[in-house]
């Protein structure tokens, strides 16, 4: 963009416009998407054990993104001294919503499974706004004809239940249904802390089915480097970050907090080394709930995670 395209354009401010993610280019025909980026949002709840509202999170998160969208033809990053995200390299549409059927989870998550498939058939890399964490189950569910996949989450609870009054797909089960599918490789769990959902018997599963576990003071006794031999190298990693995996102190607004968790540039670090060290092909971010987040922080917090997120996949993809 040139110092007079930038005079004489639009401002554009934040608050200014249509809400979509990072103020990007809305598509509403699934049969025509076309970028490197199409992000979805899943607005369901109905996996939730405790307080509901995550449905608003992909509206919230939309609306805290505009901050993150404003005149400049890039991201520039000082510590990195990289611009990220220019608009001549890097291009991200809004394919909008899930549809949802209320009442009725077996046909919104297949729903789901549906929406992703037509981001990766169109050879986009899918960003999903959740919604709670049994969206992950239906998105990861999506890549069954892609070639495998290592899943990483951030999250405080294993969310390996396996079945309680014949719930299989609440937000605490997502983890055991994505260990049993065949394009899964292997399984990194990461924040796993305190009183969890999940029982003994869940972890001792979680480890049998091939799960590494750290707690946040695990990963806080590790150099990066230390961790990162822990993780497969140069394979293809789906990431699926819980809100409630950052300390509540800086993401009050989720479903279910647990005290102890992760600061914001840590778990930064991290995905900018899995972006060095392999391919990430997907994201979901879930578990934000609107109605209990005070000064959108929260909202804030995951809307920046994501562009962040997306600026390193393009950018080291680029480079290999």
């Amino acid at each position: 963009m040139s110092t007079n395209d930038y005079e004489t354009g639009r401002l554009n401010l934040p608050f200014v416009g249509h809400t979509t993610f990072a103020k990007s280019t809305p598509v509403t025909d699934w049969n025509a998407i076309a970028a490197d980026f199409a992000v979805l949002g899943v607005p369901y709840d109905m996996g939730c054990q405790y307080r509901s509202g995550a449905r608003f999170g992909p509206r919230s998160i939309r609306a805290s993104s505009t901050l993150f969208s404003f005149g400049h033809n890039g991201a520039y990053d000082y510590e990195s001294d990289t611009l990220y995200l220019q608009k001549d390299k890097v291009k991200i549409i809004d394919i909008g919503d899930v549809d949802m059927i209320h009442t009725d989870s077996d046909r919104c998550l297949a729903n789901t499974t549906a929406a992703v498939r037509k981001i990766l058939n169109s050879g986009a890399i899918p960003i999903i706004l959740g919604g709670d964490h049994a969206i992950t189950a239906a998105n990861v569910a999506a890549f069954s004809d892609e070639a495998p996949i290592h899943v990483i989450q951030f999250d405080a609870h294993l969310d390996f239940v396996d079945e309680r009054h014949g719930v299989r797909y609440g937000h605490g089960n997502c983890m055991r249904r994505v260990s049993e599918m065949p394009h899964v490789t292997g399984i990194t769990q990461m924040g796993i802390r305190n009183v969890s959902s999940s029982n003994q018997a869940d972890h001792d599963d979680a480890k049998a089915a091939g799960s590494t576990i750290f707690s946040v003071r695990q990963l806080r006794r590790l150099s990066i480097d230390e961790l990162m031999a822990q993780i497969p190298a140069g394979v293809r990693y789906y990431l699926t970050i819980d809100i409630d995996g950052f300390d509540p102190s800086i993401a009050p607004g989720t479903g279910t907090p647990s005290h102890g968790g992760f600061m914001y540039y840590e778990v930064l670090e991290i995905i900018e080394q899995l972006a060095q060290r392999g391919h990430i092909v997907g994201v979901d971010l879930c578990e934000v709930a609107p109605a209990y987040d005070a000064n959108e922080i929260t909202s804030i917090l995951a809307a920046q995670l994501l562009m962040n997120t997306i600026g390193y996949i393009a950018h080291y993809r680029e480079k290999s």
